[in-house]
Order: C-alpha cells, then structure tokens, then sequence
C-alpha cells in the first residue's frame, strides 16, 4: 500500500518526479499554476488533480513542492489557498525547491506549530537527473521525519542525506552551485583555449576527462560546449537566482565569494546575449561570440 502523496510544482524537475513518485506505487494528486501542465502529467501518470494546493495536501501523508523561489513558495505555502491551509497533522512536508535557509526555517517553525514536519530538500542532477530518477538530495530538518520520508524520497532518488537542521539542505546547495559554477567557467576557460590552439578538443577531453581533471560538467557536457549547443539543463537564469541567494548567505556568515561574484556577472553577460534559458554551461559563449 502505497502513501497518500501530494506534488505541488510540475516543472522541468517537478514533473518528472511527481512521476517517479506515482510509479513508485503512492497515490499522487498534483498542482501546478498552469493548470495545463497538471492535465497533462495525469493523462501519463496514475494520480488527481486537485484545484489548489491547499486542496492538494488535505488527506496528504506527505507533502512536497518544487517551485520556483521563495515568493513562489510563501504562495503555495503560507498564502491564501496554501497548503499550510489544510495539512493534516504529523504529515510530512518536503521542499525541493531551491530557495533561501531563511524561508526554511520559517517553514519549518509554522510547521512545526500546526503540528507537523518539514524538510528543506533542494536538489542537485539536473533535468536528466530528474528524468531518470537519479538526483542528489541535500536535506535538512529532524531526523526522525527525515527516515520515515526516505523511501518515498528515494523514488526520485540516487542519494539523499540529512545534513543538519533546519535550513542546511539550502545551505549545501548554494555550496553545490558555488562549486558548479567555478567548474563551468574553468572548463569553458580550458575548451577555448584547446580551440584557439588547433587541438581537437574532443580527443583532448577523452584523454584528460581519465585524469584529475575530470569532472561531471567535464563528462556530460564538453561535447554540447564544442559544439555550441545549450538547451541541456539547468537554465542560466536559474541559476543567476540560486548564486544570488548564496551569495546573500555568504554576506550574512562572512565567506568571501570572489570567483563565484566574477562568473555570476560573466553569467549576466550570457543574459544579454539572449542566453536567459541556455544551459550553464554557455559561459563559453562569451569566448566564442
């Protein structure tokens, strides 16, 4: 017997994983602003459509939303036909989103008012990842919510963790994307430089891709890079959002962010070349013009 789940948020991560969820056995409702989107993923998946995510969560054993940011998420959850609205005591509510530690552990206060959990739970692994159900999951919160949401966690799943209290799932992620975007810059760096100097960088990177340089955004995404190709994932302004509110954060506890300053702006530079949905990876686009 599966749980009673709700999935509010069917975007490029949101949908696929609601769907993981639905095959994974548990009886799904789903919300989604554009109520097309919602149509659509129960004509392919076993599960409801509710009308608004208060609606979504009422006989819900777990909760979770994957939005856009921390407005979007205030909407869904604290606001007028939010789910905070009609949650059922000792559910389980699961953010996916990325968002700030602050409105994590917000939520998790009101939550834990009304009588139930919360979890902030971004996550890493792309629209692939999410597609194959094979996504990092950063979590932060109790422990004892944390292993009862496990196996339901797991269907869109490789890796979870619990990494702390309330808001250190968020916190991990700005660490993952402050690494990301170091990684990309260097790579676009290095590929530019492999092309200005007539290597084929193909080959190049087949080679050095086995040694220390090696990398995820070296392995899925040189050849796309090469070839000037940038609808495969995690859109730019996506990602402008998620190293804003790291480097935010990093006012706040003190952390110097020279580099990850630099590539944010070369990432608005990318902006106004029209890359607004291009992958991260077109930080190379500003050599190649």
């Amino acid at each position: 017997m599966g749980f009673n789940v709700s999935f509010i948020g069917l975007g490029v991560m949101g949908y696929p994983m609601a769907g993981h969820i639905s095959k994974g056995g548990h009886n799904v409702t789903v919300f989604n602003r554009t109520k097309s989107k919602a149509e659509k993923w129960i004509k392919e998946h076993k599960g409801k459509l509710a009308e608004t995510p208060k609606d979504a969560v009422k006989d819900s054993d777990f909760i979770f939303t994957c939005v856009g940011n921390d407005n979007d998420l205030r909407e869904v959850t604290l606001g007028e036909n939010g789910l905070f609205k009609s949650a059922k005591k000792n559910c389980i509510y699961i953010d996916n989103t990325t968002a700030s530690a602050e409105i994590a552990k917000e939520l998790y206060k009101t939550a834990k008012a009304k009588g139930f959990d919360f979890l902030d739970a971004p996550v890493s692994g792309g629209q692939a990842g999410a597609e194959n159900g094979t996504l990092t999951v950063m979590i932060g919160g109790d422990s004892k919510p944390y292993k009862k949401a496990e196996p339901v966690i797991n269907c869109y799943s490789k890796k979870m963790k619990l990494l702390g209290s309330s808001g250190s799932g968020q916190l991990a992620k700005m660490v993952n994307q402050i690494c990301i975007a170091g990684i990309v810059q260097g790579l676009s760096e290095a590929i530019n430089f492999g092309i200005n100097a007539k290597l084929n960088m193909k080959e190049v990177i087949e080679v050095i891709s086995k040694g220390a340089a090696q990398s995820w955004q070296m392995e899925n995404r040189h050849k796309t890079m090469i070839d000037d190709k940038f609808d495969y994932g995690f859109a730019v302004d996506w990602m402008r959002k998620d190293l804003k509110i790291a480097m935010e954060e990093a006012k706040r506890n003190n952390s110097p962010l020279p580099i990850t300053k630099i590539i944010d702006e070369y990432y608005g530079e990318v902006q106004k070349m029209g890359g607004n949905r291009w992958d991260t990876s077109s930080l190379i686009k500003r050599f190649r013009k």
